[in-house]
């Protein structure tokens, strides 16, 4: 009966006892000042407009400016083939050689006609001054003469064609023919490269094409010669842009051709464009979402606002911005984890550009 009675004591007294606890719980803590939030720290950038100059890097493969494919423009057997891929001819250097028996025997028997029609047209000459021929035999003679003079003259042009030579200084790079091979007109003989005209063909962005210029230096290395670098000079700067990628063609041609620089070989080119007034943020600072490119101002509150921008091109660790921004504005270019616009943020540099 004791345990009992004091059993009921118990859990009879459990519920204020509870009571009591919660009060002096809520006392306590109401009594203590509450923490505030964390704050969110970034790092800030002052926009300025600066005069500086850029460099960009691209890359493209050196191929001949110059380079002919030789043609045959007689038909023929080959003689005569004696250059191989990697020789180097001269200009005017006879390169191949066609079979010519035949030509010069038609070219005789014309140059024999010719020579006929001449003593025939003298002859009858002499017969007009006394009046003893005919002015229609006397035309009919001068024409067989001049018919015999334009076959001469025809046959010497073709072979002319059987001795090929080159049109410049080149190197061979194709060989399509060996001696005893009967070509057809119009075949393909041997392909020259001038080793003097290397080029090497850059995309180029639509933002950066203003900024060069035809003539404009720029320098070159090439992966195969190490780490030298080489001065070159734009060439060329094509009209048409892609209209996919928006990118132009850029030419730059190496002058002078260094020393084992071939057709083929991978070329970094460096362009340097002159000092112009740009705005410029720290790369990092530009963010991008389904409605384009923005960045993250502070106003005068220290909140973050949403700022849409227009960038253009990127020099080292900035990006210029075309449009969306002004001189002095402040925006954050670190500490964007946890950021929405809005937001109370404390800046923990001195927000210097």
């Amino acid at each position: 009966m004791k345990y009992r009675w004091l059993a009921t004591l118990f859990f009879c007294s459990l519920p204020l006892l509870l009571l009591i606890g919660c009060s002096k719980s809520q006392e306590s803590s109401a009594g203590k000042p509450r923490r505030p939030p964390p704050q969110h720290l970034v790092e800030g950038y002052t926009v300025e407009r600066q005069a500086v100059s850029s460099a960009h890097q691209r890359t493209g493969t050196l191929r001949a400016r110059r380079t002919v494919r030789i043609h045959s423009q007689e038909e023929g057997k080959v003689t005569q083939a004696p250059f191989y891929e990697g020789d180097r001819v001269k200009k005017d250097q006879r390169i191949v050689t066609l079979a010519d028996e035949l030509l010069r025997a038609e070219l005789k028997k014309l140059q024999a006609t010719a020579k006929q029609a001449s003593v025939d047209l003298q002859r009858l000459n002499k017969l007009a001054k006394k009046r003893a021929v005919s002015d229609d035999e006397l035309i009919r003679a001068r024409t067989a003469l001049d018919v015999a003079d334009a076959g001469r003259k025809l046959l010497e042009t073709r072979l002319g064609y059987t001795r090929i030579t080159a049109p410049f200084d080149a190197v061979i790079t194709e060989r399509m023919v060996e001696p005893g091979d009967v070509v057809a007109r119009h075949a393909h003989l041997l392909t020259l490269s001038d080793p003097n005209s290397l080029v090497t063909e850059l995309s180029v962005s639509e933002l950066l094409l203003p900024q060069i210029a035809t003539g404009d230096t720029v320098e070159v290395t090439i992966d195969a010669l190490g780490s030298r670098r080489f001065p070159g000079r734009i060439l060329r700067i094509h009209p048409d842009l892609d209209p996919v990628t928006h990118q132009g063609t850029v030419e730059v041609v190496l002058e002078p051709v260094p020393d084992n620089a071939r057709s083929g070989q991978f070329a970094r080119i460096t362009l340097k464009t002159v000092a112009t007034d740009r705005m410029l943020v720290p790369f990092a600072s530009v963010q991008h979402d389904r409605d384009g490119e923005f960045v993250y101002l502070l106003n005068g509150e220290q909140e973050a606002i949403r700022q849409g921008v227009r960038s253009g091109i990127r020099i080292a660790d900035k990006i210029e911005i075309l449009e969306g921004l002004n001189p002095g504005d402040q925006v954050i270019q670190r500490g964007f984890l946890g950021l929405n616009v809005g937001k109370k943020v404390k800046v923990v540099n001195k927000a210097a550009g």
